[in-house]
């Protein structure tokens, strides 16, 4: 690829696909996908959107409005995954145990998933959710890519200090090599295309620079 940003012409592309209530309704599974998790409220939709450049996913100053997984098309082999935001207290127990269990089977079952981008407030990082999500990440091996959303709440000073404590917490608690972590902020486009080549490594469109460094 002799772009700087392979992903950047897939995502200004990108185009709603289909929602599922179930696993059994997701689109078939082949090619590769990446999914988005959070925490409600922690900025899922405002990240995926600026990530895209397009208004893909519904944001919403009620948390825990994404209720479905929500796929969307880059091209022909692959696809981002809006996953159902997690924990928001008004939500009814039965729907909470709804997500829970279809999110779990969605993550246990698809042979297309690539990897996870993990959203956290940077206010309020390392709750239950992500714990899990860590857990999970580490037990299944599933590349987890971490955005610090909100980064533009605090200071330059204080949102790095949080990212480096973020970061020592994971590697004590999980270990060097269970995720990668970055400060992302949707209003000030901060860390975009951090991110985006993130993206771009997991669907497989660097594959074609590495090897040319390699022959070089």
């Amino acid at each position: 690829m002799s772009s700087k940003n392979p992903i950047l012409g897939l995502c200004q592309q990108a185009t709603f696909l289909i929602s599922a209530a179930k696993v059994d309704q997701c689109p078939d599974d082949s090619g590769l996908e990446v999914a988005f998790a959070g925490r409600s409220n922690a900025g899922k939709s405002s990240a995926l959107n600026t990530l895209t450049h397009a208004n893909l996913a519904r944001t919403s100053k009620t948390p825990g409005r994404t209720q479905l997984l929500n796929f969307f098309r880059l091209d022909d082999e692959r696809r981002l995954v809006d996953l159902p935001g997690y924990g928001y207290a008004k939500v009814p127990i039965p729907l909470k145990q709804h997500w829970q269990k279809h999110l779990e089977a969605y993550l246990g079952s698809r042979e297309s998933l690539c990897g996870l981008v993990l959203m956290m407030d940077i206010r309020h990082p390392l709750t239950e959710f992500d714990n899990m999500m860590l857990d999970w990440s580490k037990a299944s091996g599933m590349p987890l890519h971490i955005l610090l959303t909100k980064a533009d709440k605090l200071t330059f000073g204080a949102a790095k200090n949080t990212l480096l404590k973020v970061r020592q917490e994971i590697r004590k608690s999980w270990g060097d090599d269970v995720a990668s972590i970055q400060l992302f902020s949707a209003p000030k486009r901060q860390g975009v295309e951090e991110a985006q080549l993130v993206l771009a490594q997991w669907l497989g469109l660097l594959e074609d620079e590495t090897e040319e460094g390699e022959e070089a």
